[in-house]
């Protein structure tokens, strides 16, 4: 539903209004396009919205961003209502700062109108396309890399309707493109997944593969398109009631388009733009060769941390991260994980020690300002596990040492996708396997052994040499049986 801007809400007519420090770098509408973002979530607002609106202020240039929703009507008309503004509400134990972005050009609803955001993609002016769409929409098949047979996106590949998925949207755009050899493209992924520039690049190449395409343009997307790959670190939890109205407290008018996060925010970016891009780097951006360590940094740490707070949180009652991690003993037990094991699993990026950034993590998850709800984190674990922490489990397996605290992480998954908490109260299952693990769940009954057997038959989320670990088996279920019996406060007490 439209809606109508008037005196007190977020718009060009009432930036005189705001305090001084919180108006935007640059104003929408003055800066021309360069970017297209599909995307348009509270992350991509509070971090590479941010990052390009410091870039321009600092050293200009042609890279306002258009901002595409593919599916959400709702953020489409409640951003072009404020004429693309928006604000960020940083959040700090010590108290917050809010200041209004002006980085967005504009934005599109993809599934409303799907030619004019392949008419963007072959814009010449747009040199840069940067995506935050979660794993789901890349309709990769996690374990094996390959593309899902879903019949939205077949019927993407065959061309003869509009594009409704993001993998059809950026094919029918490079196609469009090439027609109009509007020049060289970066496509980048900033969504949290292994090797995301890879990834994109595997999902381009397949997909040209399979679909009904003009000759050549194979060759043309190799000479004129790259996919740098990208490590992207900001918590921004899900907007609330209290996100809006601290912002008008703020900003002195309504703003309902408004996020919040964190103070600290990281960007890594492999440094590899044909068409150009924003001075990121003058906002603070690392620019690099490589990600790779950079990546796996955060994944393990960081992300693996968190999806381990959140499912033993949640099955423990806790409905914040900061609050399940005041938790007695977690705090422990998670320092083990990392120091024995995260950091034994990968080499970090040099200079940096994997325990002092775990240090951090923890520090960072501990802010109470951030209320980030332990089921937020966990929904979609199937799509989370393999990355955060079945590949630490594989890389120690392979090296010979144990994987004993990251089976702990593995066991309150099962626990929690289960579907009840400690007190007997029912937890959601928001996952696009959740069929197949309920299926799983049903036949194994009560039995810990064969709970775990039966999950780790599930090849989408398990690896094949960590499905036939024995000590890994052995170690999960060892810690489900616990789980089941005790709780997880018990659990802990026992383990620390």
């Amino acid at each position: 539903m439209a809606v109508t801007v008037g005196v007190d809400r977020l718009g060009l007519g009432t930036l005189h209004r705001l305090p001084v420090e919180s108006r935007p770098l640059v104003r929408p509408g003055e800066v021309p396009v360069g970017i297209v973002h599909l995307g348009l979530g509270a992350f991509h607002r509070a971090h590479q919205a941010v990052y390009t609106e410091e870039a321009l202020g600092v050293a200009g240039g042609d890279w306002g961003i258009v901002g595409v929703a593919p599916r959400s009507t709702d953020v489409v008309e409640t951003l072009a209502a404020q004429d693309s503004l928006f604000s960020v509400t940083t959040l700090a134990a010590t108290g917050s700062s809010t200041r209004v972005v002006g980085a967005l050009a504009g934005v599109r609803h993809a599934a409303g109108d799907p030619q004019a955001v392949v008419d963007l993609l072959a814009d010449p002016a747009v040199r840069v396309v940067t995506l935050t769409v979660t794993e789901k929409a890349y309709q990769l098949d996690p374990a094996t890399g390959r593309l899902r047979p879903d019949p939205a996106l077949v019927a993407d590949l065959r061309g003869d309707r509009p594009p409704t998925t993001v993998p059809g949207l950026l094919l029918r755009g490079l196609q469009a493109r090439a027609a109009a050899q509007a020049g060289p493209v970066a496509l980048v992924s900033c969504d949290n997944l292994p090797a995301n520039g890879s990834r994109l690049r595997s999902l381009v190449y397949q997909g040209l593969e399979r679909a009904r395409v003009p000759d050549g343009l194979l060759d043309w997307v190799s000479g004129q398109v790259t996919f740098p790959a990208t490590m992207v670190d900001r918590i921004v939890p899900a907007s609330t009631a209290e996100t809006l109205t601290a912002a008008r407290q703020a900003l002195g008018v309504s703003d309902l388009a408004a996020v919040a996060a964190e103070p600290y925010r990281q960007w890594v970016v492999e440094d590899d733009f044909p068409g150009g891009r924003p001075a990121w780097e003058r906002a603070g951006a690392v620019l690099t060769d490589d990600a790779g360590a950079w990546e796996r940094l955060k994944l393990r740490t960081l992300n693996g941390v968190h999806s381990a707070i959140a499912y033993l949180g949640a099955l423990a009652g806790y409905e914040t991260i900061a609050d399940a991690l005041a938790m007695p003993h977690l705090g422990t037990v998670l320092r083990r994980l990392i120091d024995e094991e995260i950091a034994a699993s990968f080499t970090g990026p040099e200079g940096v020690s994997v325990t002092g950034y775990g240090d951090e993590v923890l520090a960072r998850f501990a802010n109470p300002a951030i209320r980030h709800r332990t089921l937020q984190v966990a929904m979609d674990g199937s799509q989370k596990l393999p990355q955060r922490i079945l590949h630490t489990v594989a890389d120690l397996r392979a090296a010979g040492r144990s994987a004993r605290w990251a089976a702990l992480v593995v066991a309150a998954w099962i626990r929690f996708v289960g579907g009840r908490a400690d007190d007997g109260t029912a937890l959601p299952l928001q996952d696009p396997l959740a069929e197949q693990i309920r299926a799983a769940l049903a036949g194994a009954g009560d039995s810990p052994a064969r709970t775990v057997q039966a999950l780790f038959a599930l090849a989408e989320v398990f690896p094949v040499e960590v499905a036939a670990d024995d000590q890994v088996r052995t170690d999960v279920t060892e810690w489900l049986t616990a789980l089941s019996r005790h709780g997880v406060e018990a659990t802990l007490a026992g383990a620390a």
